[in-house]
């Protein structure tokens, strides 16, 4: 019997009978295994979603109602029934289906969800707007314990219980972000989950008085008013939502029982409900944080443990030597110790490791208290999650000119997991904060060094970005100057930095072999920019190609061709290939590089098209 086969949208999964949804969650859990262990994907969240996300589709229509998803890797369930399974054998590659929710992808993905603690304000300002518009749809989030170590969830959850407006905000608690959730949130939820039986006779109470309006009423006004008196409170009481929970997440008849329920309150309710991460793969069971984002893999086997080591690697390593020397260095993580390379670092020093959950802002502003008093703080964060601290990175860091190193981890094109996970913007935003170094090592060795730098000197803020995974052929160590001269030509300069070197070089090769000489200069420190090497190449060439996977505003080649104007150079040809506007889909690394004009080919012929007609002029044209 293969139920799923026949469901082709929401509507099929609502004709199920209970025994038949039993068999279709199995079904379900048997087609994301084989099927992510074929593509890659995000494997424990999905897995434990299944039984709540087929409930919300039953309760729900979600071509009209708006179901928001927080992060969004758990959507693949929601995907599946919503028209989409044959295209899992696209996921996450080149022009295929993306990991996360898109509406452009289908009517039934209500926002665009990549980062995590944004769902209850998006899903509040549907209601609102549907409010205001006299519209009649009804609006759900679905959020996960990990994303409510965020402050942005309580802003949301703060606004959204006060106004009244009929909401839903679905608690999915599996006790996990990525890593095990830390902080009082994680130990108040814990609470919480072993009182099941107060929700059944929560609802009982309700059912046998639901037939006596006004004697209803008036009981729970008592009840309510000796509640606050008597008992510890409630936050999401607290914050004006009806709480109703906690549920158990793999009961299919008592979820959509809840959510009905949920629904026709028509006021904010909040639905706690626990899941298992991994449910019905016994490796994701065992390992939940190991099963959240997976390569492909042999299901049999599980995922492979031995990974090629890689630029996170190379920086826990060298920033647990450097703390063995000094006590006063601690790191910190926003819910990625082990993403970001610090597992051995908080085994060996875990009175100077600080996770803080998923909560950027509170980690940069933190440093900077910590710096403020001598220690010596680096916080180690994915690119795409920095942008959150944007504002602690200037108010709380660099108008006090602190010493907070930042360790900017998935830097550049990340591949897979598309727009919302590129890291193409920091270049952008660091470059922009007042007295912030920026340095960009391509290999480990001058990873290591620059670390180095940044700990002992440099005096203010100070960011070391690198990309996710290994080092390419070019592996010498010019850590010692901000800017290296890697190659000497006399036809075109080729300016590069971090691991965009390996491309450049060998585009320099190719060229070499049409008889065109190119010149290729490294950029080591990025912010503050040292022009003088280039400028003195671009006098004697006359051309230059810059190469960065960021996008166009703000990066190193718009300055350059700024400082060639102030300077009174005026270049033959000039061509600047980044990532324009900088929204990348997903794919491979190799082919978004490609795609965007960024591979060593590319580049070559971007620099070969100079002298076809030399007398062609492009200042500031980028590739975008």
């Amino acid at each position: 019997m293969n139920i799923l086969r026949s469901i082709k949208s929401p509507k099929d999964v609502k004709a199920l009978t209970d025994g038949e949804l039993q068999i279709l969650s199995s079904e379900i859990r048997g087609f994301l295994i084989d099927s992510v262990s074929k593509t890659g994907g995000h494997l424990a969240s999905n897995l434990g979603a299944v039984e709540l996300t087929l409930a919300l589709h039953r309760i729900y229509d979600t071509e009209n109602d708006r179901l928001v998803f927080d992060v969004g890797h758990q959507s693949y369930v929601h995907k599946i029934i919503t028209g989409r399974r044959e295209d899992f054998k696209t996921l996450r590659k080149l022009d295929g289906l993306s990991g996360f929710p898109k509406p452009c992808e289908s009517i039934h993905d209500a926002a665009v969800a990549g980062h995590a603690s944004s769902s209850v304000s998006v899903a509040l300002g549907m209601a609102r707007a549907r409010t205001l518009s006299h519209e009649d749809y009804s609006v759900v989030a679905v959020i996960g314990d990990g994303a409510l170590t965020g402050g942005a969830a309580y802003e949301g959850l703060c606004d959204a219980g006060q106004s009244k407006e009929p909401l839903v905000v679905v608690l999915n608690d599996n006790g996990m972000s990525i890593d095990s959730n830390v902080g009082a949130i994680s130990a108040m939820l814990s609470s919480l989950r072993v009182k099941p039986g107060y929700f059944r006779f929560k609802r009982r109470y309700r059912k046998l008085f639901s037939h006596f309006p006004a004697l209803y009423n008036f009981n729970h006004s008592v009840k309510e008013w000796f509640k606050r008196r008597l008992l510890p409170g409630n936050i999401f009481d607290d914050l004006g939502f009806h709480y109703l929970g906690p549920v158990d997440g793999h009961d299919l008849p008592q979820l959509e029982a809840v959510i009905g329920w949920a629904k026709e309150l028509k006021v904010p309710v909040l639905v706690h409900v626990i899941t298992q991460k991994g449910r019905g793969y016994s490796y994701a069971e065992k390992e939940p944080e190991a099963y959240h984002g997976v390569d492909a893999f042999d299901v049999v086997c599980g995922v492979e443990k031995c990974e090629k080591f890689g630029f996170a690697d190379a920086f826990g390593s060298a920033l647990t030597e450097l703390a063995e020397m000094d006590d006063k260095i601690v790191a910190i993580t926003a819910a990625m110790c082990g993403g970001t390379g610090l597992t051995e670092f908080s085994k060996r020093f875990p009175e100077r490791f600080f996770d803080v959950g998923i909560a950027e802002q509170h980690a940069a502003a933190m440093a900077a208290g910590m710096a403020s008093r001598g220690a010596k703080p680096v916080f180690a964060v994915y690119s795409s999650f920095l942008q959150r601290a944007y504002d602690m990175l200037i108010h709380d860091v660099s108008l006090s000119k602190l010493h907070v190193v930042l360790a900017v981890d998935r830097a550049g094109i990340v591949g897979h997991d598309g727009e919302t996970h590129q890291g193409v913007f920091d270049v952008s935003f660091l470059c922009s904060v007042p007295n912030m170094a920026v340095f960009c090592p391509s290999n480990f060795a001058e990873l290591r060094d620059m670390l180095g730098f940044a700990i002992y000197r440099v005096d203010g803020p100070v960011a070391v970005r690198y990309p996710r995974g290994g080092e390419g052929e070019y592996i010498q160590n010019s850590a010692g100057a901000p800017v290296a001269l890697l190659r000497e030509g006399n036809d075109v300069t080729l300016v590069g930095y971090g691991v965009m070197i390996n491309n450049l070089l060998k585009a320099a090769q190719m060229l070499e072999k049409e008889g065109i000489s190119a010149e290729v200069i490294k950029i080591n420190l990025i912010n503050p920019l040292d022009t003088e090497m280039v400028l003195r190449s671009l006098k004697k060439t006359g051309r230059l190609v810059t190469a960065e996977d960021v996008c166009a505003f703000g990066s190193v080649g718009s300055r350059l061709l700024a400082a060639c104007a102030e300077n009174g150079i005026a270049l033959r040809n000039a061509k600047t290939l980044d990532l324009g506007n900088g929204i990348v889909a997903h794919g491979s690394v190799e082919e978004l590089l490609k795609q965007k004009g960024l591979d060593a080919e590319s580049i070559a012929n971007v620099a070969k098209s100079f002298f076809k007609n030399p007398a062609d002029v492009i200042l500031g044209e980028n590739d975008g």
